[in-house]
């Protein structure tokens, strides 16, 4: 099946919003080596990184079902418009710990509206053998967004503030809420109305194949959630303090800033090869478990590295990231498809509410972890989490294709 030239640019819309959507609700994270410097506590500062996270949390399910209503351009352009708005209330309060991280909590609830709305663009325009391609290269746009926080964010402050910082996430956030609002169409889909019939006929309480919840006719979406959330740890334990570990090995904070951008973006190529991989499998959740098991090998390594502490941590770091970041695609795409289109929206946002849910806890937990045993430890601790993880993933795929 050809894919449409259209869908190529609702492709590219989508990940540039979430790209820079991801560049605001990062930059807290790459902040804690001046927080630090400042004199907050190391739990203190994770904390206050997890602040987005925590707002993603909030409104992810709300604004998938916002878009499984009223479709994907009115809630990207809208949410991008909202994030700008908290950007500057960011800026104003800059000098206050607390309203700050006030501020960056409602970022992530406004920049939540990408996550949902912007996969949903993906599933709809792309045909099934293309979708994961296409899944893994929307996926890009996390790590993307990462990688130009972390070559931006972490020397700004050490020379103008924390509000230097914010200048690049607000005037992008501006520009994309003007091109989505512009450029986006959303994917043609048919209409609840002309949803297959139900054999017995139509009729109060009678609900189309298409139209029905998806969670109550098995434990498909249940799982994945799941397998979700405790994968997605070793990704956030790396982005969150990737930074400081490699500080504390030695390392200056532009250059670790500089190999944290080049790991993720190192991460978010490997999720298109990872996507493609699915696609010519036929299969999902087959590459998923793969990535599980090398989850749970890179973390372990890591831990080793910290003890020994090789040279050659920079590579390793490499490697880790871009394991660890794999499996997103693969889970994402695999929802949509199971969901189908009346559920894709709140089934994304629901997916997305679980793992940011998880990715909130690793700011305050994996900081007191190293607190109180070092990185090493901690490294090895999480490296358990994929291992969990692996009897959950589903033995095949599910789709309304």
């Amino acid at each position: 099946m050809t894919t449409p030239r259209r869908a190529w640019t609702m492709l590219a819309l989508g990940v540039a919003a979430q790209a820079a959507g991801t560049l605001v609700v990062s930059a807290p994270a790459l902040l804690i080596p001046h927080l630090l410097a400042q004199g907050m506590p190391l739990a203190s500062a994770g904390l206050f990184a997890a602040a987005p996270t925590v707002g993603l949390v909030l409104t992810l399910i709300a604004w998938g079902a916002v878009t499984d209503r009223v479709g994907e351009r009115v809630v990207i352009a809208g949410g991008l418009a909202l994030t700008t708005l908290t950007v500057v209330a960011a800026w104003l309060s800059a000098g206050d710990p607390v309203l700050l991280g006030a501020a960056f909590l409602a970022a992530g609830m406004t920049s939540a509206s990408t996550n949902a709305a912007s996969g949903r663009v993906v599933v709809g325009w792309f045909p099934k053998e293309r979708r994961g391609l296409a899944m893994g290269i929307r996926q890009m746009s996390q790590p993307l967004g990462v990688t130009l926080a972390a070559v931006t964010v972490p020397q700004l402050p050490e020379g103008s503030g924390i509000r230097a910082a914010l200048v690049l996430p607000f005037v992008l956030c501006a520009v994309l809420t003007v091109l989505c609002a512009v450029g986006i169409v959303d994917p043609p889909r048919p209409a609840r109305a002309a949803a297959p019939a139900h054999p017995l006929g139509a009729g109060p309480g009678l609900r189309s194949e298409a139209s029905a919840n998806p969670y109550r006719s098995s434990g498909f979406l249940w799982r994945l959630h799941a397998v979700s959330v405790l994968l997605v740890v070793p990704q956030f334990t790396l982005s969150t303090y990737g930074l400081v570990w490699l500080v504390g090995l030695g390392w200056s904070t532009p250059a670790a800033g500089l190999l944290v951008g080049a790991s993720q973006f190192v991460g978010a190529v490997g999720r298109i090869l990872v996507g493609a991989w699915s696609d010519r499998a036929g299969s999902r959740v087959g590459p998923l478990r793969v990535v599980a098991v090398s989850a749970a090998v890179v973390m372990g390594v890591m831990a080793l590295v910290d003890v020994s502490h090789w040279a050659a941590a920079a590579v390793f770091l490499l490697v880790a990231t871009s394991v660890t970041v794999a499996d997103n695609g693969l889970a994402y795409t695999s929802v949509a498809e199971a969901a189908g289109p009346a559920w894709s929206g709140r089934a994304l946002g629901t997916q997305n509410t679980g793992q940011f849910l998880a990715a909130s806890a690793v700011g305050p937990g994996v900081g007191a972890l190293v607190g109180a045993l070092g990185f090493a430890a901690s490294f090895g601790i999480v490296a358990v989490l994929p291992l969990l993880a692996l009897p959950l993933v589903p033995r095949t795929d599910r789709s309304h294709d």
